[in-house]
């Protein structure tokens, strides 16, 4: 299989479904001048939104900072353990602490060309892992 089909057999994984186990990574902007905000509040994430992480079978979650070329951008990454990823998604947007969460920390990012609509960060294909 080569790199081209792996990449897209991986975005249409995360898009879909996600078999247990899956590793996936999201990028997204970072707007400058939010980003003391969008620091703070990960600083002290709300409890409901952690439980409700938990709840959708997202473990081993981590977001980095990165500067490149006078921007910054957010690179999340997490490890989906649940057999209903749609479902464990859904059941996210439509938690209320959730949806206050977002509220706050969506309009720090900056969607980035080529995310599909309605979403707010990309999805990136996994092309290499090592345990």
């Amino acid at each position: 299989m080569d790199i081209e089909s792996s990449s897209e057999d991986a975005v249409d994984r995360v898009e879909g479904s996600a078999p247990a186990g899956e590793r996936i990574g999201m990028v997204v902007g970072l707007r400058p001048e939010a980003e003391a905000r969008y620091l703070a509040l990960h600083a002290d994430p709300w409890r409901g939104v952690l439980d409700r992480l938990t709840a959708s079978h997202i473990t081993d979650y981590s977001i980095h900072l990165a500067r490149l070329g006078g921007r910054i951008y957010l690179f999340s990454r997490f490890t989906y353990t649940g057999d209903d990823f749609e479902g464990d998604l859904r059941a996210m947007g439509e938690d209320e602490e959730t949806q206050r969460w977002w509220a706050e920390t969506d309009p720090c990012q900056i969607v980035l060309e080529g995310t599909p609509d309605g979403e707010q960060w990309l999805t990136l294909p996994e092309v290499f892992y090592h345990a």
